[in-house]
């Protein structure tokens, strides 16, 4: 039997104040593991760069930002800085930054039917962890279905509550439409919680 004895880094409160301890807790965490993908959240493309800097030759960087659909919460878009945009082009970060919110996809999202959809059940699923650790799944899920991640291998995914990062996870990257697989080596699996804030943010 074969124990892992690694370090894992818990917040108080979630937020953009943790993100320097993060970016610090996935390269030690790459270092230990030799894993070679991170997929971040960036709305403005701040975060990714941080991350990016950070991570250097270690991994490859993918920076998801901001969804179309964020129009309907009458948020701007697109969002990412193109000064920002130039500097993680240059350190090689492929930008993704025209794709939907995968677990915001259903139909019924912005339907007049009160109706749980797949997707709302799986989200809200994932908040209980933290709307950081929600986000990095889903982030992880668009780079794979865009076709940018390949599959059924681990990454790191790192995501923030809002603005930042203040969660970080290893996980089996794959298909949003694989989650629930019937074949066990297909399914999404949260191998290690890098980083999580104890206490939770919630959305109305």
């Amino acid at each position: 039997m074969v124990k892992l004895v690694r370090e894992d880094y818990y917040f108080e409160t979630p937020g953009e104040e943790n993100t320097d301890d993060v970016v610090e807790a996935v390269v030690k965490r790459l270092e230990l593991t030799g894993i070679k993908i991170v997929v971040v959240a960036s709305t403005s493309g701040k975060t990714a760069l941080k991350l990016a800097k950070a991570v250097g030759a270690k991994a490859k960087v993918f920076c998801v930002s901001e969804s179309a659909y964020r129009r309907e919460w009458a948020e701007t878009w697109p969002c990412m800085d193109p000064s920002l945009r130039g500097e993680l082009e240059k350190l090689g970060v492929r930008i993704l930054d025209r794709v939907p919110y995968v677990l915001h996809s259903s139909i019924f999202e912005g339907s007049k039917w009160v109706s749980p959809s797949p997707e709302y059940i799986v989200r809200e699923t994932l908040y209980s962890f933290g709307q950081g650790l929600k986000v990095a799944v889903e982030v992880v899920l668009t780079a794979v279905a865009c076709g940018s991640v390949e599959p059924y291998q681990d990454v790191i995914g790192v995501g923030g509550s809002g603005s930042g990062a203040d969660s970080a996870a290893i996980m089996r990257a794959t298909y949003p439409a694989m989650i629930f697989s019937k074949d066990a080596n297909k399914r999404l699996e949260i191998r290690e919680v890098i980083a999580i804030p104890r206490s939770k943010k919630w959305w109305p």
